[in-house]
């Protein structure tokens, strides 16, 4: 079952000189600069192009097409010409084929955002000469191989997104070079091995969203509690075991935790009562003994709350459930699955 997305909003900035526009006015390019060309037409000398619209190889600093039906096949490896782009948004199209390697020429780009398609094949290591980029958007395709070390060189990088491709292989120990990273998505892949300790370098997440991958990763990573502005923690599925460190009331700015569906054991440190702005907490599909800690009655911003399946038992404190009452809380995504011996009336 597929967890919850953390895809990153992707906005509209369109430029006059290469989106579509009704202005009558002739650009650079023999034609308006990003408008569909008849299919007899030729762009002008020192144009590009790209899916039947012609850019200007000296002045197209932004290429939208979010969402375009008319955007479909492989990158033209002509793109690469064009040498002062600094954004390229070609989110929800139907792109085939690899990246092409010539995409590393851009080494402008500050907005890279290739998601939402069928692209196949490996990152290319080119990919790190995009050092002025500070976000990398790659979800919803069908990538393989394993992340490119040269990922590292990417130090203004502020949102790496990877979600849901066929990336194999560990994440490269590299990926802790980029410490202003706000936002770090590899959701859904076949990553492998053990999560990079590198990972704590990088304080200032936001978001980190590991779930649904082989790592072989043990216990509760210590780096984790090294992130101390982290407001989404995804570790679903990720194949880890023990105890929950009571170190978890140090990320006190969390939101969202989600550690559900590994083998996690022991109980549920009260210390989770401390961490006052959780909305969604869940720990279902773990190995949980002992009673729920009535400081969980503390998280009066809860709106989705799961200990399901899990081997919790006595009674559910009164706390909880007056949590449960006030804040509308599922009931049976509480007590199913577990053994206790009452529960909320």
């Amino acid at each position: 079952m597929k967890k919850l997305l953390f895809i990153p909003l992707t906005l509209l900035f369109f430029s006059c000189d290469n989106s579509p526009t009704a202005s009558d006015d002739v650009g650079l390019c023999g034609v308006l600069d990003g408008e569909l060309i008849a299919w007899n037409a030729e762009c002008a000398e020192g144009c590009v192009e790209l899916w039947r619209r012609c850019y200007h190889i000296e002045t197209t600093t932004n290429i939208d097409l979010y969402n375009y039906s008319s955007v479909n096949g492989e990158i033209p490896s002509e793109i690469g010409e064009l040498i002062n782009l600094e954004r390229l948004d070609l989110y929800i199209n139907s792109l085939t084929g690899e990246i092409p390697s010539e995409i590393g020429n851009l080494t402008n780009l500050t907005y890279l955002n290739l998601g939402g398609g069928q692209l196949t094949g490996e990152i290319p290591s080119e990919i790190g000469n995009l050092t002025n980029l500070d976000t990398l958007s790659l979800p919803f395709n069908q990538l393989s191989g394993q992340i490119p070390s040269e990922i590292g060189n990417l130090i203004n990088l502020e949102l790496l997104d990877l979600y849901w491709n066929q990336l194999t292989g560990e994440i490269p120990q590299e990926i802790g070079n980029l410490t202003n990273l706000t936002y770090l998505s590899l959701p859904d892949n076949q990553l492998t091995g053990e999560i990079p300790s590198e990972i704590g370098n990088l304080t200032q997440l936001r978001v980190l969203s590991l779930t649904d991958n082989s790592f072989i990763e043990g216990t509760f990573p210590a780096w984790v509690f090294e992130l101390l502005n982290l407001e989404v923690l995804n570790l679903t599925n990720i194949q880890l075991t023990g105890e929950i460190p009571v170190e978890i009331e140090n990320l006190n700015s969390l939101e969202k935790l989600f550690l559900g569906e590994n083998q996690l054991s022991g109980q549920i440190p009260s210390e989770i009562g401390n961490l006052n702005s959780l909305e969604k907490l869940f720990l279902n599909e773990n190995q949980l003994s002992g009673q729920i800690p009535s400081e969980i009655g503390n998280l009066t911003n809860l709106w989705s709350l799961r200990f399901d399946n899990n081997q919790l038992s006595g009674a559910i404190p009164d706390e909880v459930c007056n949590l449960i009452e006030n804040n509308n809380l599922a009931l049976n995504y509480i007590t199913s699955g577990n053994n206790f011996t009452s529960t909320c009336p």
